[in-house]
């Protein structure tokens, strides 16, 4: 049996899902994007275009929802199958998209440098519990026209695993689709094997702008599988009770999955969110108040309901820094998202409200995701009833240390923490070096352990060659910063195709 934890009952879950669509057929959404809109209105939608308003019946949502993805495939950077997010699932891929790391050398705030994102990308690729990375910061050193792209660049350049990234301006999906396509033989080579999640936020409450909208459209248009993430604030605009707040969650990322699978049927998306509690004193968003957290194990109620894949923020912190309260928000939204079976996981490695990313805490939070992980491992009987046998061992042996059991099955119920986590005895701890004692020195030995070890598959010269002259492109003369990887000479399937034309 896997552990599990429910918030909600079957009868809440469905009154929910119910008035969601009431309030898409009656209310609407806006949808701030004349050509989305006429596409609907071409598909049978009810459409204000004066107001831009799209109405959505229950049974169009309905339809929608009968060709929708129960899962979504994730495939490496050099196409091969990776993970399935699907059912209870669950996978830890670090929050996005900060301004500012946390110097893991000099504890010093700051915006982050390609030299940043590059360790970062080292560091992240050799993870266990962490299943794959996000572009989970935005360097200072580039123009923002692509910065989004830039971030994808540099990952893509560094890990072979799948990636959660997204764009920032109503331009930047089909660049980043560009960079994606040159590791697939075609564009619909990219959309059967997809390497990436892209976030699309609809703006609270029932908004869609013009950027969110692009992105939707350009997504679908290049195959990349969409996770829905609204943001409702509770109090401020969205209800500040949690049910309501779930109504107008569901009823936007239903609005999103309609819109994606009336402009082609079948594209994969996943039903997520980011919710925060409004503080009434601070004015701040905490996403890791207790509040946010009944919100996101609500609506993954919900969108399991409906037989979608599943995203969720938590695992992350609003603390300023490596602090008990970090320890305590992580560890929280890391075994909730385990307990509830979130799919896709965003939170390792970020602090101060999505603001502030940090290698030591990325680490640290690793192996919290595998006490999480651990935890909603199936509970088995292993030759557990009846227990004579115990007691036969214990009175001969007075303890089970060398009972045939306990060295049979030790190995896989025991779990042995990483050096991370301090397990060790005062007499063990006053061995280690003064450096390894406290916490941060730990974690400031292991992330350089980790970027010493860093062994990336080589990326081909051909494919890195053409990803800098896509982004260079982009910005005429200004120069980019150099990205220092290991390549091997392999051609790019466009490069193949340009050989055998010119033969």
């Amino acid at each position: 049996m896997r552990p599990r934890a429910r918030f909600l009952s079957d009868e809440l879950i469905q009154a929910i899902i119910a008035e969601a669509l009431r309030v898409l057929e009656v209310h609407g959404v806006a949808v701030y994007h004349e050509d989305l809109l006429r596409r609907m209105a071409d598909a049978g939608y009810r459409v204000d275009m004066e107001g831009q308003r799209l109405f959505i019946r229950a049974d169009q949502a309905q339809a929608a929802l009968d060709v929708t993805p129960s899962a979504v495939s994730l495939y490496t950077r050099e196409g091969e199958l990776y993970t399935t997010l699907t059912g209870d699932a669950v996978h830890f891929t670090p929050a996005s998209s900060a301004l500012y790391i946390l110097d893991h050398r000099t504890g010093e705030r700051r915006r982050p440098t390609t030299r940043d994102l590059m360790e970062y990308a080292r560091v992240v690729s050799g993870l266990k519990h962490v299943a794959y990375p996000s572009t989970a910061f935005s360097t200072a050193d580039v123009p923002q026209e692509i910065a989004d792209a830039w971030r994808l660049y540099v990952l893509l350049a560094h890990t072979p695993r799948p990636i959660v990234s997204g764009a920032f301006t109503p331009t930047g999906v089909p660049r980043m689709g560009e960079l994606m396509a040159l590791f697939r033989d075609d564009r619909e080579d990219l959309r059967r094997r997809p390497m990436s999640i892209f976030t699309v936020c609809p703006t609270s409450p029932l908004r869609w702008n013009e950027d969110s909208s692009q992105n939707l459209m350009d997504c679908v248009d290049w195959g990349i599988p969409i996770e829905f993430v609204p943001v409702p604030l509770l109090g401020l605009i969205s209800p500040v009770s949690p049910v309501g707040t779930v109504v107008l969650h569901t009823a936007e990322v239903l609005s999103g999955i309609v819109m994606a699978q009336t402009l082609r049927p079948g594209h994969p998306v996943l039903f997520g969110g980011a919710p925060a509690a409004f503080h009434m004193q601070l004015t701040t968003n905490p996403m890791t108040a207790v509040e946010a957290l009944r919100v996101d194990a609500a609506y993954i109620q919900v969108g399991k309901a409906l037989e979608l894949p599943t995203q969720a923020y938590l695992g992350q912190s609003d603390a300023k820094d490596l602090n008990m309260q970090a320890g305590a928000e992580t560890y929280a939204g890391l075994i909730l998202a385990a307990l509830m079976g979130v799919n896709s996981a965003a939170g390792p490695g970020m602090l101060d409200f999505v603001n502030l990313f940090s290698l030591e805490k990325l680490l640290f939070d690793e192996e919290l995701a595998g006490h999480a992980l651990f935890l909603v491992r199936d509970v088995d009987v292993v030759e557990d009833i009846p227990l004579d046998a115990f007691v036969d061992a214990v009175r001969a042996e007075g303890h089970v240390l060398t009972w045939e059991h306990t060295l049979s099955h030790w190995p896989r119920e025991l779990y042995i923490p990483g050096p991370a986590l301090d397990r060790s005895n005062r007499d063990q701890w006053e061995k280690l070096p003064p450096d390894q004692r406290s916490e941060r020195g730990r974690l400031r030995h292991l992330v350089e352990e980790a970027l010493e070890g860093y062994q990336g598959p080589p990326v081909d010269e051909a494919r890195h060659r053409e990803m800098r002259r896509i982004l260079q492109a982009a910005v005429g003369d200004t120069p980019l910063p150099p990205v220092h990887i290991e390549v091997s000479v392999r051609e790019t399937g466009r490069a193949r195709r340009r050989r055998r034309r010119r033969r």
